[in-house]
């Protein structure tokens, strides 16, 4: 016989079971796999060389593992920790930068920049940027929060949310307000349209050409919205707009008025009217909380979609697209969905005021 006779290898059965758990598991690393059946195919007395062809591999990665595995047991089957560059930024720079992030300022701005923060720590703009993006931190981005002083801001919610998640039977949850001062808007030169790599262009000034409010009605089970123009939005032009959801609704329903605390929603005037028509209940949303009211979100598509980057060289040309969005809003509308309670919504803002309360600004 030629060559050094291979040393015996016996399996025990937790050696056994753990080795075709890892043949067989999709999971494993294909690596780890290959190796398993390796030292399976050897422990059954099969030869190296046949193991090897059996698994398109060569006779030395055989004795390779199969040497490491008598050598090392299961341990051996793993890869040993590779060599690397050394590391060179400790845990406690790292918790320097987050700390001076989180709790300082430069002398000379608001907030750090990943510059800024290299230089005053003394490490590179990178790492600074890895350390940033790691943790979260992006001190360049602030966002604005109000939150709602009404006495009655519980009470209110509660009785807002439960119009949307139970609405009641015989009766049409309408979200209403109006979308003031929209203005009608032409650019001082002609825009220059999309190209291949190269974006829409127009010029930084424009023209005023006038202004018109939007009063719009948002139906909550359907999604579709009533809507009316008018050049002005004081109580008279309101309580026009009350009459037209009046023809628009059916006699037999009953109409819940979701609004906000604007000063023309309540004059005396239009409270008259309510009492006129006891078909329609109010329900005013706590103060500075306009979110409670699914007709913004409605005015947000508006803008996005039509307004926002519109031409109108009159009010009557601006009146004209809103009237023809709403005409094809409203052949296909789209409802929204309100998915929080009111439990879920005044806890998420208990989290919020504990977070804030022991604010430094």
């Amino acid at each position: 016989m030629r060559g050094r006779p291979k040393t015996e290898l016996v399996l025990s059965d937790h050696e056994r079971e753990q080795l075709q758990s890892w043949a067989r598991r999709r999971k494993t690393a294909q690596a780890l796999a290959l190796r398993s059946r390796i030292i399976l195919e050897c422990a059954s007395g099969t030869d190296n060389k046949v193991v090897a062809d059996r698994l398109a591999v060569t006779p030395q990665t055989v004795s390779k593992w199969r040497n490491r595995f008598v050598t090392m047991r299961l341990d051996g089957l793993t890869d040993a920790p590779r060599t690397g560059t050394p590391r060179t930024i400790e845990d406690a720079q790292v918790e320097e930068v987050i700390i001076r992030t989180l709790e300082s300022t430069p002398k000379d701005a608001t907030h750090w920049s990943t510059r800024s923060m290299a230089k005053e720590v003394g490490m590179s703009q990178s790492a600074i940027n890895r350390i940033w993006r790691a943790f979260g931190l992006q001190p360049h981005r602030q966002e604005t929060f109000k939150l709602s002083t009404d006495p009655q801001f519980v009470e209110k919610t509660r009785d807002i949310v439960g119009l949307y998640l139970d609405p009641p039977v015989k009766a049409m949850v309408l979200c209403v307000d109006e979308k003031s001062q929209i203005q009608a808007l032409d650019r001082t030169q002609p825009i220059l349209p999309l190209a291949p790599g190269v974006p829409e262009r127009r010029t930084h000034d424009y023209m005023r050409h006038g202004t018109t409010t939007l009063f719009a009605a948002l139906d909550v089970a359907t999604g579709k919205v009533i809507g009316r123009l008018h050049r002005r939005h004081r109580s008279q032009e309101f309580l026009k707009f009350l009459r037209t959801i009046d023809a628009n609704v059916p006699a037999d329903l009953d109409v819940h008025v979701i609004m906000d605390n604007y000063g023309t929603h309540k004059t005396p005037t239009v409270q008259r009217w309510f009492a006129r028509h006891p078909r329609f209940q109010v329900h005013f949303t706590p103060t500075s909380a306009s979110w409670l009211n699914q007709v913004e979100r409605w005015f947000a598509t508006l803008t996005e979609k039509q307004i926002r980057r519109g031409t109108h060289r009159s009010t009557q040309q601006l009146e004209k697209a809103i009237r023809a969005y709403l005409d094809l809003y409203n052949a296909d509308p789209t409802p929204f969905v309100w998915s929080k309670t009111a439990d879920e919504i005044l806890a998420s803002i208990k989290r919020f005021c504990l977070r804030t309360s022991d604010s430094r600004h």
